[in-house]
This record gives C-alpha cells, structure tokens and sequence, in this order.
C-alpha cells in the first residue's frame, strides 16, 4: 500500500471490523444506521461499545438516527461520551431538507467531533466547511458514488472539494459510498484525505498494481476451469 489516502473500513460486521482492525493500513472506521441494520444489530448503543472498547486507539465514526435536530444534538452528546476516539455522524439536512448547520457549528465549537455526512453538492461542502471552521477536528464525507450513480463523474466535484477542505486545518475530506478499487487510486491521486471502503472492495486490494497480462491469463484460466467443473459437452 503506497497510496496517502487513508482507508477507512465501512460496515458493521464486528467480526469482520475486528479482522481489519489487525491489519496497520485500516486507518479508522466508519458505519450508519443501513449498514447496521444489514448486520442484523438490533441494540446500537451495546453494538457500539463493544466495538468502540476493543478498538480504542483509531477514529470511529457513528451516525445518529434522529431527524429532529434537538434529539440529534442529545444523541450526538451522548455517542462522544462512549469514547474519545468516536467522530459523531450528522447528517447534511434532516428529511425535510432543513440544513443541519447550526447544529453542526454548535457541536463542533463545543468539542466534538463531526462527520458530516451525505454530502452530494459543492455547495453543501462550502457551507460546511464554514460551519465547522474553527471547530474541533472534522470530517466532511462526500458521497462520489452516489454522484457516479446518477450518471455525474465525482472527479471535478471531489478536486474542487478537496481545495475547500484544504482552506480548513481541522478538517479532512472523505470520499464516500466507492464503487470500485479505481476510486482509492483516484481520492490519492487528487489527495484526498481519506476513503472510506466496503468489505467487497478491499478484498480486491491486492489486484493493485497487477501485471495486465498475467490477469489476462489468470481470466481464462477461471472461465476454462469453471467449463470443466462444470461438465460443458458440446
């Protein structure tokens, strides 16, 4: 691993954030409220310090699940209890596209520490960024992928992001929701601070940097032998 984007782990398999959480070049970890309802947990408080007391030493992100901005800032207060090391999860606006940042600047000047999340426009990372300037350390979480989805390259969105960000010495940019291996080389090339990655994707960490040829190769090996396992006649 070369690249000086760190990776952060996505999900909210505890076996599987624990196998990470061995591995040095797993920076930190994120999750939210869809990825822990995957995973079948059903008490989030007891799912969070469980996680949170066996990994005490890189940043964790947790997400409140309220859309009302008062039981977010309750929430948000008592999720930065359980841990030092815990960044509190906002999202940008609540479902009634009220914008989330006063809380966002009220908490971030009180101490704690954000990951404002969903983030999908330039827009909203300038308002942002202007809410938590001065603030505690934060991050800024852009969602590319879902830019991508809608037909959009994120790449010209996340350059200009990552010269907004770069302004504010208590934030880093995070590129969100990747769609593919390509996506890590790309938030290093345009120095992103972080890229947050799904257990699919870095399980093909190891194909970074592969010889084409022998990829090839190893391509027509896999459709020869599965044509043989499978008892193919013609």
């Amino acid at each position: 691993m070369n690249q000086k984007v760190k990776i952060f782990a996505d999900g909210a398999d505890k076996a599987a954030i624990l196998d990470l959480y061995a591995k040095p070049w797993i920076s930190g970890f994120t999750t939210n409220p869809t990825l822990m309802r995957k995973a079948g947990i059903r008490d989030y408080e007891a799912f969070a310090r469980d996680i949170l007391s066996a990994i005490p030493d890189r940043p964790i992100s947790l997400e409140v699940f309220a859309d009302d901005f008062c039981e977010m800032e309750r929430q948000a207060h008592i999720i930065r209890s359980w841990a030092d090391n815990v960044y509190v999860k906002i999202p940008v606006t609540n479902t009634r596209r009220e914008p989330s940042l006063d809380l966002i600047c009220r908490l971030s000047h009180s101490g704690i520490k954000i990951n404002v999340t969903a983030i999908l426009t330039l827009a909203q990372v300038r308002d942002v960024t202007q809410s938590l300037a001065g603030g505690a350390p934060s991050c800024v979480s852009v969602f590319a992928g879902r830019i991508a989805d809608t037909g959009i390259d994120p790449m010209p969105l996340m350059m200009a992001a990552v010269e907004m960000v770069r302004t504010y010495p208590n934030m880093e940019l995070i590129w969100a929701s990747p769609r593919e291996l390509l996506n890590v080389v790309q938030a290093d090339q345009i120095g992103c601070h972080i890229i947050t990655v799904t257990n699919d994707i870095l399980k093909k960490l190891d194909l970074l940097g592969r010889d084409l040829v022998d990829y090839s190769l190893d391509t027509v090996k896999m459709f020869y032998d599965d044509a043989c396992k499978s008892g193919f006649t013609l």
